[in-house]
């Protein structure tokens, strides 16, 4: 009977970064991304840069409650 023995396909002695290491700085940029697109968009359609302010903090509140299982 053949054995292999396991060999880890990275060495011990590097980092190996975690899902959320990997995909942070790219969620970071396109939430940056986002918010200058929707913030611009609210400024275009006449609102004043304290409403879409707002506005875009109720979303994200809803969003994160939403997210927890919880409503506002």
């Amino acid at each position: 009977m053949l054995t292999v023995a396991a060999t880890p396909i990275t060495p011990p002695d590097q980092h190996v970064v975690t899902a959320r290491e990997a995909i942070e700085p790219l969620y970071e940029k396109l939430e940056l991304q986002t918010e200058s697109l929707v913030l611009s968009a609210a400024l275009e359609a006449g609102w004043s840069s304290d409403e879409a302010t707002e506005a875009l903090a109720t979303l994200r509140l809803q969003d994160a409650l939403s997210t927890l299982g919880r409503t506002a």
